[in-house]
């Protein structure tokens, strides 16, 4: 089922998971998708950990550290898989478009 669900990533599901590369809590995440993207994707707390939890209900990415409210996350194996297949079909995509949109420049 969770191969079905995150089978084309959104952006910020993308950002997120190439965040979480690195173990970081919900602040730092936000602030890595931003710098990541270069301003581009900007994730409010709302979407940030609506994502997170379908993501460790999913066991793409786990818990590490809980101290208070603050949670700290990093991606798992399976999640990095998602996330390789995802990067891999984004090349495709500008592949197969290469030669068109450059004829068309």
């Amino acid at each position: 089922m969770a191969r079905e669900q995150f089978q084309n990533l959104t952006e910020p599901m993308y950002y997120i998971l190439i965040a979480l590369l690195i173990e970081r809590c919900g602040v730092d995440i936000m602030d890595a998708v931003s710098e990541i993207s270069k301003g581009r994707i900007r994730v409010g707390p709302g979407t940030l950990y609506t994502l997170l939890g379908k993501f460790e209900k999913e066991t793409i990415i786990r818990e590490t550290e809980v101290k208070g409210r603050k949670r700290s996350y990093i991606i798992t194996e399976k999640g990095k898989q998602i996330l390789l297949d995802e990067y891999a079909r984004l090349n495709t995509l500008i592949k197969d478009g290469s030669l068109y949109m450059e004829e068309k420049q």
